[in-house]
């Protein structure tokens, strides 16, 4: 269980990071992160550190196609942890 929450620290961490660069990128005029890579930042149970950056960084906030990709990532991340949270349960 350690592990598994120590990988979601990481995966949500390094999403945050890469939202923040890609944010800084945005304000320099440089080269951007593609959405599509921040969605798979997203995807390995990120949605927090997604959403975070999004909210504190004021980041995509106004792209409504974005935010709807990311809640769907938040909402399938939210029905993995329900149905396996039994499974963990039993291996307590």
């Amino acid at each position: 269980m350690k592990i598994l929450l120590s990988c979601l620290l990481f995966f949500n961490a390094l999403c945050f990071l890469l939202f923040a660069l890609d944010k800084r990128k945005a304000q320099q005029g440089q080269r951007r992160i593609a959405e599509k890579m921040l969605h798979l930042a997203t995807l390995p149970g990120a949605a927090l550190g997604a959403w975070v950056a999004i909210l504190l960084l004021h980041h995509k906030n106004r792209k409504a196609a974005f935010w709807g990709i990311t809640l769907g990532l938040t909402l399938l991340q939210g029905a993995v942890v329900y149905f396996a949270l039994p499974y963990f349960r039993a291996q307590l």
